[in-house]
Parts: C-alpha cells; sequence; structure tokens
C-alpha cells in the first residue's frame, strides 16, 4: 500500500482557525472545501522542516511551530492511505495579512484563504470543526485512525 506523509498548519486567531480553499492544481484535489494549509513532505524531510517549507510557500510566512496536536491516519478510495500530522503554529497574527501573490506556491495552490469559525463550516478532516480551539498549547495529542 502506498503511504503519503503530509504536515499541517492549525492557526488560529480569535477562536478562528486558518482555512484554505485549493485550486484543482492536481487532478484529485477537491475544490470548494475547506482545510488547513500544509502539504506532503519530502522524502528523506522531517516533519517540522516540512512543515516550515510548506507553509513558507503556500503563505509567505515562516512558522513558528509549537505543539503535536493531532494525528490522523486514513484509508483514501484509491486504496492508498495518507499520514497527517498537526501541529500548533504560535505565530497566529504573522497570517492576518497574507498576500498570496507574494508566495511561491500559494498564488497557484490556494482559492481562498481565511479565518473562519469552524463550526459554521465544512472543515476537513471533520475533528476541526469540533475540536475546541483554545489552550492548543498544552492539549495532549489527539490520533484519529480511519481504516
Amino acid at each position: 500500500m502506498k503511504r503519503r506523509v503530509a504536515v499541517r498548519a492549525i492557526i488560529v486567531h480569535d477562536s478562528k482557525l486558518l482555512c484554505a480553499q485549493a485550486k484543482p492544481y492536481r487532478p484529485t484535489i477537491v475544490t470548494g472545501r475547506w482545510g488547513v494549509p500544509g502539504g506532503g513532505i519530502d522524502s528523506g524531510e522531517a516533519l517540522i522542516p516540512a512543515l516550515e517549507r510548506e507553509i513558507t510557500e503556500e503563505l509567505g510566512v515562516k512558522p513558528l511551530v509549537g505543539n503535536l496536536l493531532y494525528i490522523q491516519q486514513y484509508k483514501k478510495d484509491d486504496d492508498s492511505e495518507e499520514l497527517e500530522f498537526f501541529f500548533y503554529i504560535i505565530n497566529s497574527t504573522d497570517y492576518l495579512d497574507v498576500d498570496l501573490s507574494k508566495t511561491t506556491h500559494g498564488h497557484a495552490e490556494i482559492e481562498t484563504l481565511e479565518f473562519i469559525d469552524p463550526s459554521k463550516h465544512v472543515i476537513l478532516p471533520k475533528f476541526l470543526s469540533t475540536d475546541p480551539l483554545n489552550n492548543l498549547d498544552s492539549q495532549p495529542t489527539k490520533i484519529f485512525n480511519y481504516f
């Protein structure tokens, strides 16, 4: 079974979560749904440097990476597996005025980027719409396994 490993950023400001709607830059991209920024790690790349690279490429701001909050593992429709690591980002106010046109990847990959109320939108993964977004710097890691 093929496995893709990805890193994701949990960026919260005023109880809102920074989410993106993707452009269809790859055939497998589903548009219209909200998700947190991040992406796949390169071969031999460590998790935190991968997250720093992905977020800097997409949003133009280097993240200050905090705690590992969630690990999600699931089987995709094509019988491959996705393993995702979600990290809390400490410097959330640095993301209030992101200009995607000044990024290396964001303008090509992201349709819409904004801080949204997770209780009022469909966000993937679903636990981000229901899990409390306060005191994230002191929460233990939660693991979600969907097989």
